[in-house]
């Protein structure tokens, strides 16, 4: 069902397997070994899209007993992409309310006792620590924020889909920098991020406000500038788990919902000043790339279309003139 939308292209892998013979390559080149648990109905299936700094890899499994040997150096999320997920890890029952993390290298080994999809996430060296993996060389179980679960499966399936669709985005570093961007926020809600453990200590406080009042400063200096957590972060001086953990005090909202606001925000900015611009390239170079979901979130905020802010900005520019 999650791959029937999908097919293959430039930007997007997809391949299908009949049998196990033909599935065991990928699992040699990937230290996996699989005993099939009813063979009869065996059918599995694999897509895969690369982004700047890590790789998206959704899965269709069978019924078997899987022995693995991760090595994650950059680390890895694995997530249902169902409801109805059904395995056994580390002699732990997991159903679809859990996640799995690992950074480094570990030996395990899963039972699944039927067909799952999942997604599995994985992420180049390269990309900065945002603070989710505490423990290194251990595989760990996580129960998933359940509204952050389920946007973060939605957004895996649109850049699976446009991956399918519109290939041609892919080789533009700054929407995969983007599409990457909103998928790194989607899992800073999922491990719930939270660097400030006493709230209510003035010190603290005082630094989350000044904090806050940094990402103000630099979206309203860079306005069209695209906004990066790990860019900000670096450029504060401050780890990305301290700056989620600064907004959640001060704004009462995750990083995620407060950089998709003050994108809005810009979005909207932009758009008034009228001129030779579209709502299309307006929302991309805000980060928005799916105009549906975009058109729907500043409504929304912002009780009008945005070509009605757009018409106003073009409006305002004619009398001016």
């Amino acid at each position: 069902m999650l791959f029937d939308d999908l097919a293959p292209s430039s930007a997007l892998q997809l391949i299908g397997f009949s049998d196990i013979d033909a599935f065991r390559p990928i699992e040699t080149m990937e230290d996996a070994r699989s005993i099939p648990l009813d063979i009869p109905n065996f059918a599995a299936a694999r897509a895969v899209v690369s982004l700047p700094a890590c790789r998206i890899i959704m899965m269709r499994s069978f019924a078997r007993i899987l022995d693995t040997a991760y090595r994650m150096p950059g680390g890895m999320v694995i997530l249902s992409m169902t409801d109805d997920l059904q395995v056994n890890f580390k002699g732990m029952d997991l159903d679809a309310r859990f996640f799995v993390a690992l950074r480094g290298n570990d030996e395990c080994h899963f039972v699944e006792p039927r067909t799952n999809h999942h997604a599995m996430i994985i992420f180049s060296p390269a990309l900065r620590d945002r603070g989710w993996f505490d423990h290194v060389d251990d595989l760990r179980a996580h129960v998933a924020n359940r509204p952050a679960l389920l946007h973060t499966r939605q957004l895996l399936l649109d850049i699976l889909r446009t991956a399918s669709v519109q290939p041609g985005l892919f080789e533009t570093t700054e929407v995969a920098a983007h599409l990457q961007e909103g998928l790194l926020l989607a899992l800073d809600d999922l491990f719930r991020i939270d660097s400030i453990p006493d709230r209510s200590t003035s010190v603290q406080g005082e630094r989350a406000i000044k904090l806050v009042q940094r990402i103000d400063d630099y979206v309203a200096t860079y306005p069209t500038t695209p906004i990066y957590t790990a860019d900000l972060a670096r450029a504060f001086g401050v780890s990305i788990r301290t700056l989620g953990g600064a907004v959640s005090i001060v704004r009462g909202m995750s990083l995620h919902q407060y950089i998709r606001l003050k994108r809005l925000w810009a979005t909207r900015s932009r758009l008034l000043k009228g001129g030779g611009v579209t709502v299309a390239t307006c929302a991309r170079a805000h980060g928005f790339h799916h105009l549906g979901e975009f058109a729907a979130a500043y409504r929304a905020i912002f009780h009008e279309a945005p070509s009605d802010t757009l018409s106003r900005g073009r409006r305002s520019g004619v009398s001016a003139g």
